[in-house]
């Protein structure tokens, strides 16, 4: 099941929350996000940015956040971190975060899906899948040449997305957060 929110729509971050509570079920064990990409491009900065606001917006919160501007996790990286997560989380479900090229009608779409992403598919890279519900913020037209694309992507078209985002995420986060707590107590 998939479900596409433009980020301009003023309702995208409350139609991006609901559609992660549907996908994530009644887990009893708060998500892990993993937000993918690079500082290096622009483009390529959605996941870092993202999990940046998102680590911001939800301080004290019982849980984990992989990948901000600070300390990025990359495509390359991806197969070394699922591997990690697996150990260190297996109850978790995980919630990977891209940026991705699409058709030009698509651009500045929020795309959440049920399942793996593949980071780098757009760049022609076969590199592992993880997650398993994921986000994917379409930030340029894919063409033969994705990866110069998203070095001319714009900064503020990835910031707006990567907040609403990181606002519906946040969202996610602590009402689970908040009903573990229930739960626990």
């Amino acid at each position: 099941m998939d479900f596409s929110f433009h980020f301009y729509n003023s309702m995208a971050e409350t139609g991006a929350l609901m559609a992660l509570n549907r996908l994530l079920g009644d887990a009893q064990t708060p998500p892990v996000v993993v937000c993918i990409g690079s500082d290096l491009s622009i483009g390529d900065s959605l996941g870092p940015v993202a999990g940046t606001l998102i680590r911001r917006n939800t301080e004290g919160f019982n849980g984990y956040v992989y990948g901000t501007l600070k300390n990025p996790v990359t495509a390359k990286e991806v197969r070394y971190v699922g591997e990690f997560l697996k150990k260190t989380h297996p109850k978790s479900k995980i919630i990977a975060i891209d940026a991705a090229v699409g058709e030009e009608s698509e651009i500045g779409l929020i795309k959440i899906s049920d399942g793996a992403l593949r980071p780098g598919s757009g760049a022609n890279k076969k590199l592992g899948k993880i997650g398993d519900v994921s986000i994917l913020g379409i930030v340029a037209k894919k063409s033969a040449f994705s990866y110069s694309a998203l070095n001319l992507t714009r900064l503020n078209m990835v910031y707006s997305m990567a907040d609403v985002i990181a606002g519906a995420v946040s969202s996610l986060l602590l009402q689970r957060d908040d009903r573990q707590k229930v739960v626990n107590a």
